[in-house]
């Protein structure tokens, strides 16, 4: 399909709260999702949200096998999730490190829940429904908050650990984080 160009903070596009997808199983939305995973592909991404490229719907994709982004990070299985909603299942938070592909070039400390129940529906309109705990729970939270308007350092808690990923990182090939 087709790499899109992706919105990067400041654009007020990504402050909006996504619309529902009210219909399933039809050729635009299928046409989304791979232009998503397409975008996802060239950019390195763990996950993209459709706000992200200036669709105002309620779909997010994410999965990888190996994500340079995120070398230490264990698979998160490939998922499209529409109309999703994510509860805590427990008060536990957990602190790690996120980057976003809307914030090039940079990485913060955020805390996320650490073990989810997420539901939502896949590109036909069947229920999914799984738990998740880790950094595929990160990555589903993440992911989730732009559809509600949310960028991850909207949720840094100590701006100590926010920085440029070239000074925190200096391992990681900057370039791949943009």
């Amino acid at each position: 399909m087709a790499v899109r160009e992706i919105l990067r903070m400041g654009d007020a596009r990504l402050l909006r709260v996504a619309r529902p997808v009210e219909q399933f199983d039809t050729p635009e939305l299928h046409a989304l999702i791979a232009d998503m995973f397409d975008t996802m592909a060239a950019a390195n991404g763990a996950g993209l949200a459709a706000p992200q490229i200036g669709v105002n719907l309620a779909v997010v994709i994410f999965g990888f096998d190996h994500n340079p982004r995120y070398p230490d990070a264990p698979p998160v299985p490939r998922t499209v999730l529409i109309n999703p909603s994510i509860e805590p299942l427990s008060d536990d938070e957990e602190e790690g490190w996120e980057g976003c592909l809307s914030v090039p070039g940079m990485r913060g400390v955020v805390p996320r829940w650490k073990h989810i129940r997420y539901t939502g529906y896949d590109p036909q309109g069947r229920r999914i429904e799984r738990e998740a705990e880790g950094f595929h729970a990160r990555v589903v939270q993440h992911e989730c908050d732009h559809l509600i308007g949310k960028l991850y350092p909207m949720r840094i808690r100590d701006f100590t650990r926010f920085g440029y990923t070239e000074v925190l990182f200096p391992g990681l090939d900057a370039a791949s984080d943009d």
